[in-house]
């Protein structure tokens, strides 16, 4: 914190008002820490990955070699930037109950969120959790966000994934995800015959109609999709981001799933992994 914003937050007569600014200041403090201190290990994995020993890279940032063998392992792991930086926001869908119409969230949405709180949690991330209301109004232009929902719910939503280059959604009987570049159709056990324990899912880095930044995105088919995701997340996040980083893609999940309890098995990428800038 700069001198002159202590200065500043000191001389705040009131002094209710003089805890929430030195408050808010502080977390914004621990998150920059905790941000420049993933950034640094993040650099010092990609050169010594590049075919730099410690010694030279200590070297040439003025710093001991047993300093940064430390960096390298202490501090939030650099595949946590996969979910975002800083203070992220997770929205999960809202959906209408059949018996008395009240807006209600899915017992599956809020296990997947739940777990993927923890899991950002481990990577000194905060996570905030939002609705996407009645209807699918909601403002994607925003950062760090991620963003539980399909197109049918939220027209937003739709809008959003119709910007994938290769993978669409598709509803006739059934919904459906379909690949463009390879003809491939990807349907649910469950609404095949005869059913079968296996879902599909959405997974993709998009970027936000204002064109300021992207969203992280997912959905199943059905629910068991979803948890499948996390779960992949839970296992392979810093696989993902060895493979695309923060920067824009798209993929298809494959799910098997426990038919009594609806937990996934296994979890693994069904399509290639699509980087967008390719296309």
């Amino acid at each position: 914190m700069a001198p002159s914003d202590v200065e500043r937050i000191a001389a705040i007569e009131d002094p209710f008002q003089l805890l929430r600014v030195a408050t808010e200041r502080l977390n914004a403090a621990q998150q920059e820490v905790t941000e420049l201190s993933r950034l640094r290990r993040r650099v010092i994995q990609e050169l010594h990955a590049q075919g730099l020993s410690y010694a030279q890279i200590a070297k040439e940032a003025g710093l001991t070699r047993g300093r940064i063998h430390q960096i390298r392992h202490t501090g939030p792991a650099p595949e946590g930037a996969f979910l975002g930086t800083g203070a992220i926001t997770l929205f999960t869908p809202l959906k209408r109950e059949a018996n008395n119409a009240r807006p209600v969230v899915a017992m599956e949405d809020v296990t997947a969120a739940k777990r993927l709180e923890d899991l950002a949690r481990g990577f000194d991330l905060a996570m905030e959790l939002e609705h996407v209301p009645l209807g699918g109004e909601i403002d994607v232009n925003r950062p760090n966000l991620i963003v539980i929902c399909g197109p049918k719910l939220s027209p937003v939503m739709g809008a959003l994934y119709e910007s994938d280059p290769v993978l669409e959604w598709v509803k006739d009987d059934v919904w459906t995800l379909r690949d463009r570049r390879t003809g491939a159709v990807y349907r649910s056990g469950s609404d095949s015959e005869p059913a079968r324990p296996v879902d599909y899912a959405y997974l993709g880095r998009l970027g936000r109609p204002d064109g300021n930044g992207n969203l992280l995105v997912f959905t199943g088919i059905h629910p068991q999709g979803t948890l499948g995701v996390v779960h992949l997340l839970q296992t392979e996040i810093a696989t993902l981001w060895g493979q695309v980083g923060d920067k824009r893609f798209s993929t298809v999940v494959g799910v098997e799933y426990d038919p009594a309890t609806g937990e996934p098995v296994k979890a693994e990428l069904a399509s290639p992994l699509y980087r967008h800038e390719e296309d």
